[in-house]
Formats: C-alpha cells, sequence, structure tokens
C-alpha cells in the first residue's frame, strides 16, 4: 500500500505536493496502489515515484512531471496527461484507454503490454519508446514522434498514424488493418522532409537512405541473387550444396530453398517473394516431379528465368507440358551426374540463364 503520510500530502493538491519535494528531495515517494482517481494533479511532480497499481482514472494530470516514474499495471483510463513527461517511464501493462496524451513526452518509456485503445496522442513524444504488444486500437497519433521507437506485435488496428515522424522505427508484426498510414516522416526536422504511405516502405526507405550498405545490398539482390529449388534428400543435397559453390565462386548470392516439406499459404508467398528478386532460378526437378506444384505457384506471376535441371533424358515438355506456356522457362538441362552437371554448368545452366534475363530486360524496358 502507498505510504499515508506521502498520500495525504498528496491529496492537498499540487502545490503543497511540489513543496514537500524540493525539501526531501532524497526521498523516493511510495504511492503504490493510491487511490487517486479524478484528482486534480495538474503539474505535479511525480518523478521517480512508484505508482504500480494506482488508480488514476479521469485524472488531470496535465503538465505532470512523471519521468521515471513506475506506473506498472496502473489505471489511467481517461487520464489527462496534456504535455504530461512521462520520459523512462515504466507504464507496462497500465490502462490508458481513452487517456489525453496530446504533447505528452514518452521518452523512452516502456508501454510493454500496455492498453491505450482510443487514446489521443496528438503531437505525443514516443522517441525510443517501447511498444511491444502495445494496444493502440483506434488511437490517433496525427504528428506523433515514433523515431526510433520498437514496436513488435503492436496492436495499430484503426489508428491514425497521419504525419508520424518515424525514422529509424523497427516493427515487426504490427497488426495495422484499418489504420491511416499516410504522410509518415522519414526525415528528421532539420532536413528536407521525405513522406511515405506505409511502416514497410518507410522502414525500408529509411534504410536505404541512411545506411550505404543496404543500398550495396539492394544492387546485390537486383543483380545477383539466385534462387536454388529442390528437395534435399541425402542424395539430392551433395548436387544442390555444389551447385550452390558454383554460384558463390562466379560472384552470384545463392538462396537454397528446401521442398521437403509442404507449402503453406504463408510460405508460399515467402517463396513467390524469393522469385521475384531472383535474376534466375534454378529448379532441380529429379526426381521427376518432386517440385512441380511449388513452381507452377511460381510461373504465372514471376517473369524471372528459369532453368530446370533433370536427371536423365525425358524431355521436360513431356513431363510438364504446361510449362511451353511460359517463355521464361528455358528447356530442361539433363545431365547424368554429378561430374557431369559440374563440367557443363556455365555453359548449360547458367549461360542460358542469364542470356534469358537480359532477354527479359530489354522486354521491360
Amino acid at each position: 500500500m502507498a505510504n499515508r503520510q506521502q498520500l495525504s500530502i498528496l491529496k492537498q493538491g499540487s502545490i503543497p505536493w511540489n513543496e514537500w519535494r524540493k525539501k526531501n528531495p532524497d526521498i523516493q515517494p511510495d504511492l503504490h496502489e493510491a487511490g487517486l482517481a479524478g484528482a486534480n494533479l495538474q503539474a505535479v511532480n511525480l518523478s521517480a515515484t512508484n505508482l504500480n497499481g494506482a488508480d488514476l482514472a479521469s485524472t488531470d494530470l496535465q503538465g505532470a512531471n512523471l519521468f521515471g516514474a513506475t506506473l506498472l499495471e496502473a489505471d489511467l483510463h481517461e487520464a489527462n496527461l496534456h504535455k504530461a513527461d512521462l520520459g523512462f517511464a515504466d507504464i507496462t501493462f497500465a490502462d490508458l484507454s481513452r487517456a489525453n496524451l496530446t504533447a505528452a513526452r514518452l521518452w523512452k518509456a516502456d508501454l510493454t503490454a500496455a492498453r491505450l485503445a482510443g487514446a489521443e496522442l496528438t503531437s505525443a513524444n514516443l522517441t525510443m519508446a517501447i511498444l511491444r504488444e502495445t494496444d493502440l486500437t483506434g488511437a490517433n497519433l496525427n504528428e506523433a514522434v515514433l523515431n526510433y521507437a520498437i514496436l513488435v506485435e503492436t496492436n495499430l488496428r484503426k489508428a491514425n498514424l497521419t504525419g508520424c515522424s518515424v525514422c529509424g522505427l523497427s516493427a515487426w508484426d504490427v497488426h495495422l488493418e484499418g489504420a491511416n498510414q499516410t504522410n509518415l516522416i522519414i526525415t528528421f526536422s532539420n532536413e528536407p522532409a521525405i513522406a511515405v504511405d506505409t511502416l514497410d516502405i518507410a522502414q525500408f526507405i529509411y534504410l536505404l537512405l541512411n545506411n550505404k550498405s543496404i543500398g550495396e545490398v539492394v544492387n546485390t539482390i537486383t543483380s545477383n541473387v539466385v534462387l536454388i529449388m529442390g528437395r534435399f534428400t541425402p542424395e539430392r543435397k551433395p548436387i544442390l550444396e555444389t551447385i550452390r559453390d558454383e554460384l558463390r565462386k562466379r560472384h552470384y548470392s545463392p538462396i537454397l530453398f528446401n521442398f521437403e516439406q509442404p507449402l503453406s499459404r504463408d510460405f508460399s508467398e515467402k517463396v513467390r517473394t524469393l522469385a521475384h528478386i531472383a535474376r534466375f532460378i534454378i529448379a532441380d526437378l529429379s526426381p521427376y516431379k518432386s517440385i512441380s506444384q511449388e513452381l507452377r505457384a511460381i510461373l504465372p506471376k514471376t517473369v524471372v528465368p528459369v532453368q530446370p535441371l533433370l536427371n536423365g533424358m525425358r524431355r521436360l515438355y513431356n513431363l510438364f507440358p504446361d510449362f511451353k506456356q511460359y517463355p521464361w522457362v528455358l528447356p530442361g538441362y539433363h545431365y547424368k551426374g554429378l561430374t557431369d552437371l559440374l563440367a557443363s554448368l556455365e555453359e548449360k545452366v547458367i549461360k542460358p540463364a542469364e542470356e534469358k534475363a537480359r532477354e527479359l530486360e530489354r522486354l521491360q524496358k
């Protein structure tokens, strides 16, 4: 329970409390589980105060100093925190639903699993804030600052993010259904403004503009990635790994995709994504029809050269007649074994795929 003497002073109002704090700068107030619902505590100094589990519902904390306070599981729903300072505060598992946090300072605040559904956060500063599993459903973050904030499994459904500053923001598995993501600013206030319209694009463009190595990676991805598709059975694995090693020697960036397990819908999307960024695809179709279904899922929407490999003499189109309709599928290369494949990899596999890639580039210009 809260310290009774301290709680009694606080209930007298902000002025007596702030005077007591000035006289006792070394005392860290203990107001955990204090009942302060509906109190008028404008401009109160509650910095570094233990407010864990406190009832601050509908409390007026406008301009309050809560810097470094601990508010674990505190009830702040519908509280007025306009221009309050919550920097470095621990607000984990707290209830701030429908709270007014307009222009509040939440710099480096930990809001893990906090509930802010319907909260008003216009112009709030959440720089480097932790928003892991935070519920911001329907919250208004218009022109809020989220620079370097961490969002993991954050619920932003139907939230308004218009005009947010999101430089260096890290977002993973964020729920954005129905959210307004327009005009997200990815440059700092002292730089010419660059705005984009989704968090995903904001993260990517920010990295592209501010990390030279990312630009190099993008260039590598668009020119050197080769997707190798096959089933990694004990018999096939040495062949696929040899192809990968040979591609590396030729300065390609091979990506091996193992289809040993059936694909889920989500994983099929990942395969298509990788196929889209590949320079060309090498598809090992030995044993016959081993990855034919996976390949059929890619071919209709992915105009990327596909070089099938077959261990044997049966013709590709006899096995897969539907492949004829895709001009980016090359005639299958038949090899007798690993030695044969190595000897002809450059001439029979890589060279035809590169020629087809250049042909497709010319057609797309």
